[in-house]
Parts: structure tokens; C-alpha cells; sequence
């Protein structure tokens, strides 16, 4: 009863923070980016805290459960290219997207490389709307499986409560009010993934015998248990199959976006890389716990830290366990609804059907998109097609391809064409897709993000060197 008593009390919160901005918002570009007016501690926590859904606390675990220390390799991947996303593409984009005065990243590459067709606006739309609907159903998945495990709720009943609250504050705020919700679930969520393992690892004794146990199960207690190619060349896939998505995630990059000056951007990266590197060494430490305390196995490996909370810690602190995880899966959700809603508002609606709508339509069309693309992500998580981490990684991999190849080209060639943009795009975003049947039968044992990423990128280059003559000469008649 005290857990739903403190999950009651968060949320009354956070639609509180909701309701008090709702009136602020007096148009689309209010609603999709914050007119450009969020401070660095701002832009670095909700960065970051929409990046790490409910994976940081059930999918990674899970994978550490499973690989041992080895699995840390992927974030070291992370944040490897999330600092990286913050050097070379974080400042350049904001610039260029003031400069064309484009509210989303398909209206970017739109602009950026003179399509007056719509065709580059219209493949970027559909690719966005197509994987973050699948990463949008992974965090309904992870509202079910939470509140289905700890309160003994049926499944579908749980994603309907998670997703309610969730779908009102989006609808209500916007992207200011869920950015102010990041910066205070951020700090939230960081808190309690830092207290749980230093609590149990006081507890225990120490890191050691925690490692003992990694060991007796015959999994890896280094993040280097040896040197062989193989192993090394598993190392360079494992951190690039999931650090380069980060280039192409939508609701991260529209967080750069909406920084008021471009200037404090360092101090934001400082500040969002040390709290990714503060919860992900958590999220590894939770894993490794899981593996001591339960050395017979889970039936669930992505239930390990839900078991942890209720085998060690007082119910006032599961409770609190229970609105970080909460909080980690809206996080990530409302930025990706967010951004598949101004997809259909500004790439669909105002594109093809109302080009001298008000500020005011747009809006309303803004929040109606919101309810279309929270019915869609409830329809597939319904089905449970999936684990969380697949359906995460699948999700990752389709945006990651999709938009990182393209994004690095309009930033850092300016030969690149819109027709290469388009096949990149479309390359991209199709290898992501079909990769995983095909690794899976063929057992090639390379990230879809690694392939799509790669063949990308050759066929941006290879289409723009044939298409760049076209269009000097074009420009020259």
C-alpha cells in the first residue's frame, strides 16, 4: 500500500508541473522546442534523462546478468559517442537548425539540402515514426512488466496507467514542461540508482565476494578477459553497435536544439557525460548484484533489479525505486512522442494539407498527433511482441542508421546531395530493419547499426560524388 501511496504522490507531481505550463504554450515552436530558451542544466539533463529509459534499469541489467562484466562494453559505447554527439554535432546543430529556422530534424535536412520535392522530409518522417514507435511500445512494455510485477496488476491495466499519465503531460506541456521534468527526474532517478548498489555493497562486504559469485557462475569478471582478435573485434562491435546511434536519435538531437545559447553547450556536455557515466557504473554494479543474489538464475533476467528491490530494501525505498524506473521510462517516452507529434504535425499535416495554418492549429494539431501516436505504441506493446532489450535495440539501430550517416554528411560535407541524403536515409533505415532476420539466420554476428551505419554512409558518398556535377551545373544555368 505504501508503494502505491509514494507512486501516487511522484506522479500528482509531475502533472502538477504539467497543468502550471500548460497555458504557457502559445504555439508550435513553444511546444516542439521551447522556443530555444532552456539553460545548459536544462539541455544536459534532459538530454541525457531521455535517453536512458526504462533499459537503464531493467534491459541493461539484464544484459550484465547474463555476459557478466564483458557487457559493459556497451556503455563504455555509450558514452564514448554520446560525448562525442555532444563535441562535433551538438553546437553545429543548433546553429544550422536557427539558421533555417526548422523545428525538427527532418525540416533540417529539407533545408540543408534544397528539396523542394518534400521527398527527403517525407522518407525522415516515416523512418522516425516507424522505429520510435517500436522504442515508444518498449517503454509501455516496461510500465506493465513494473507495475505488473510489484503491484500484481494484470499487464494490460499497467501500461494503460503508465501511459495515461504520461500522454497527459506531454499533451498538456510540451517540450519545456517535459525538459523541466527531466532536469527533476534526472537528479531523481541519478540519486536512486547511485543508493541502491552503495547500500548493498556496504551490506555485503564489499565488491569481492560480489565477484566471487560472477565468477562461479563462469561469467566474465573483466571488462578484457583476453586479448584475442576475436574478442577485440566483439569489443569495436559491441561499443559501435550501440555508441552510433546517438548521431541519429531524434529526441536527443532536438535536446541540443532547444538550448538557448550555444556557447554554454560545454558546460552542458560536462555536466550530462558525468551523470551518464555516474548511472550506467550503477546499472553494471545492479547486474553484478543480481548474479550474487540470485546465483540459481532468474526466470525473468530484465525482472533482476525489480527482485533486488524486493528481497533487500524497506518498502517506503521500493516505493522510490519504483517512480525512478517510472521516471527513467517516461523520460525517454515523452521526448520520442513528442517528436514523432511534431513529425505528423510539421512534416505531414502543415506540409501537405495546411501551409498557412495559425499558430494556434498547429498547436492543436501538435497535441491531436500526440493521442494518434501514444494509441499506436499502446496497440503494438499490447501484443508483447518482444523483450524490452530487443525491442530497444531494434528501435535504436533503425533510428541510429537512419539519421547518423545523413547528419554527419549535411554538417561535414558540402558536397553531399539530396539525393544521396534520400538513399542514405532510406539504405539506412531498411538494412536496420531486415539486418536482424538475416544475422539471425545466417549467424554473421555484426550490429544492425554497424551495417546500416556503414552502407549508409557509402551510398550518401557514392550518390553525392555522381550527382554533385549535376548540380554545379544546374546552379551555373
Amino acid at each position: 500500500m505504501l508503494e502505491i501511496i509514494t507512486f501516487a504522490a511522484y506522479f500528482c507531481v509531475l502533472l502538477g508541473v504539467a497543468f502550471l505550463s500548460y497555458q504557457k504554450q502559445k504555439s508550435d515552436t513553444d511546444f516542439i522546442l521551447g522556443d530555444r530558451s532552456l539553460n545548459f542544466w536544462l539541455t544536459a539533463l534532459s538530454a541525457h534523462a531521455s535517453d536512458m529509459s526504462g533499459w537503464l534499469f531493467l534491459g541493461y541489467p539484464a544484459m550484465i546478468v547474463t555476459s557478466g562484466l564483458f557487457g559493459g562494453w556497451a556503455a563504455i559505447g555509450l558514452t564514448g559517442f554520446m560525448f562525442l554527439n555532444w563535441q562535433f554535432i551538438a553546437p553545429k546543430l543548433r546553429i544550422a537548425t536557427e539558421q533555417s529556422n526548422s523545428l525538427t530534424l527532418n525540416s533540417y535536412f529539407e533545408n540543408r539540402f534544397g528539396d523542394t520535392s518534400g521527398s527527403i522530409r517525407y522518407i525522415s518522417a516515416a523512418m522516425s515514426i516507424l522505429f520510435l514507435a517500436f522504442y515508444i511500445s518498449s517503454g509501455i512494455v516496461a510500465m506493465g512488466v513494473l507495475v505488473e510485477s510489484l503491484f500484481k496488476f494484470p499487464y494490460l491495466i499497467g501500461i494503460t496507467i503508465g501511459l495515461f499519465i504520461v500522454l497527459v503531460y506531454v499533451f498538456m506541456g510540451g517540450y519545456r514542461t517535459i525538459a523541466w521534468i527531466d532536469l527533476f527526474q534526472g537528479f531523481f532517478l541519478l540519486g536512486v540508482i547511485l543508493y541502491i548498489p552503495t547500500f548493498l555493497l556496504i551490506k555485503f562486504g564489499g565488491l569481492a565476494p560480489v565477484m566471487d559469485a560472477v565468477r562461479a557462475q563462469n561469467l566474465s569478471t573483466s571488462l578484457l578477459p583476453n586479448s584475442s582478435p576475436k574478442t577485440l573485434l566483439q569489443i569495436v562491435l559491441n561499443t559501435a553497435g550501440w555508441g552510433l546511434g546517438y548521431f541519429g536519435m531524434p529526441h536527443v538531437l532536438t535536446k541540443f536544439m532547444g538550448i538557448q545559447r550555444v556557447s554554454d553547450m560545454a558546460k552542458a556536455k560536462w555536466l550530462g557525460i558525468s551523470w551518464q557515466i555516474l548511472a550506467l557504473a550503477s546499472a553494471t554494479l545492479l547486474g553484478l548484484i543480481g548474479i550474487y543474489l540470485f546465483p540459481e538464475g532468474l526466470a525473468d533476467s530484465e525482472e533482476v533489479v525489480l527482485d533486488i528491490v524486493k528481497a533487500t530494501l524497506p518498502t517506503f525505498v521500493a516505493g522510490l525505486v519504483l517512480c525512478a524506473i517510472l521516471a527513467a521510462t517516461t523520460n525517454v517516452m515523452a521526448a520520442q512522442i513528442l517528436v514523432v507529434a511534431s513529425n505528423l504535425s510539421e512534416d505531414y499535416y502543415k506540409r501537405i494539407f495546411r501551409r498557412t495554418a495559425s499558430a494556434t492549429e498547429l498547436l492543436w494539431a501538435s497535441r491531436i498527433s500526440v493521442l494518434i501516436i501514444t494509441c499506436i505504441g499502446y496497440i503494438v506493446a499490447a501484443f508483447k511482441i518482444s523483450s524490452i532489450y530487443q525491442l530497444v535495440l531494434y528501435s535504436w539501430s533503425g533510428l541510429g542508421a537512419s539519421f547518423g550517416p545523413v547528419l554527419l554528411f549535411s554538417l561535414y560535407d558540402k558536397k553531399a546531395t539530396r539525393y544521396g541524403a534520400f538513399l542514405g536515409i532510406f539504405i539506412g533505415g531498411l538494412t536496420a530493419a531486415i539486418w536482424p532476420y538475416f544475422d539471425t539466420r545466417y549467424h554473421w554476428g555484426i550490429p544492425a547499426l554497424v551495417a546500416g551505419f556503414i552502407l549508409s554512409s557509402i551510398s550518401i558518398k557514392l550518390i553525392s560524388m555522381l550527382t554533385y556535377r549535376e548540380k554545379e551545373q544546374l546552379s551555373q544555368e
